[in-house]
């Protein structure tokens, strides 16, 4: 295997491990989400309520962050 295919494929796993890590953090995954309907809340306000009422409303990513925090 050459030393670019190796990078190729080693950049692409790492990539897809740092999406997968940020898709379980709600903080990271749900920032956009946040800012757009529940800028104004602090830690501790209801910001996963906030966001949970817009759940429709919100992204794939952070869906899915919100639903992993639920299963833990």
């Amino acid at each position: 295997m050459s030393k670019l295919n190796f990078a190729a494929i080693a950049f692409a796993v790492a990539f897809s491990g740092a999406a997968f890590a940020q898709s379980a953090d709600p903080r990271g995954a749900c920032k956009a989400d946040y800012d757009k309907f529940c800028a104004g809340l602090a830690p501790g306000g209801g910001i996963l309520a906030c966001l949970n009422g817009k759940r429709d409303q919100l992204s794939a990513t952070c869906k899915a962050a919100l639903d992993s925090r639920k299963k833990k």
